[in-house]
Order: C-alpha cells, then sequence, then structure tokens
C-alpha cells in the first residue's frame, strides 16, 4: 500500500530555496517588523504627557505597556526565520505589498 505523508514531507529542505528569495523575503521582512515596531512606539506614546508621567492617566499606561508588549512581540518575530520555501515565499509577496504601505503609515503619523 501506498505510504502516508506527514506535513514534513511537504517541506522542502532550505537547500532547495533559490538564494534571491532567501535574501529578498528576508530583507523585506526585516524592513517590515522594523517598520511596525517603529510605528507601534510612535503610536503608544503618551499624547499630552513625558513617558515619566504616563502613570497619572490610565489610558496613555494603557497605550504604552501594550505597545511595549506589541514592540516586544515584533522584535522577537524578527529572529525567527520561516521554516519553509512556502513561508519564504509567502513573506516575500506580503513585504512587496507590506512595506510601502508601512513606510506610508509610518510617514503620515509622524
Amino acid at each position: 500500500m501506498g505510504r502516508w505523508m506527514s506535513p514534513s514531507d511537504t517541506q522542502l529542505p532550505a537547500a532547495n530555496i533559490p538564494a534571491w528569495l532567501r535574501i529578498a523575503s528576508q530583507a523585506l521582512r526585516a524592513a517590515f517588523l522594523i517598520t511596525l515596531v517603529v510605528l507601534t512606539c510612535r503610536v503608544s506614546l503618551p499624547q499630552n504627557e513625558t513617558i515619566a508621567t504616563a502613570y497619572d492617566t490610565p489610558n496613555d499606561l494603557i497605550r504604552l505597556a501594550l505597545g511595549f508588549a506589541v514592540c516586544v512581540w515584533l522584535i522577537v518575530q524578527l529572529f525567527r526565520a520561516p521554516r519553509d520555501a512556502a513561508g519564504y515565499r509567502a513573506w516575500f509577496y506580503v513585504g512587496l505589498g507590506g512595506v510601502p504601505f508601512a513606510l506610508i503609515c509610518l510617514f503620515a503619523v509622524w
């Protein structure tokens, strides 16, 4: 009879991923995530006060705490590489559309 295929059988080994795809997707992914970190830091800052007095207003404190948590999560994701060729391909296409959009949002918020 036939052999059952496991999910690991469908993944391409790292050696089968073209070098241009690996480099381009990692560069676009890094640019996208770094832009999101900067955007999140900018948006999460207190609006009328400094960071030292953010605890006076609960809304600013919550915004600051959530922004910090999201920035830490994005930085952790920055160091996790895709696991297969489909992941690299997906980040290549997401990066092509996401990086310009994230940069536009960053310049609009700044």
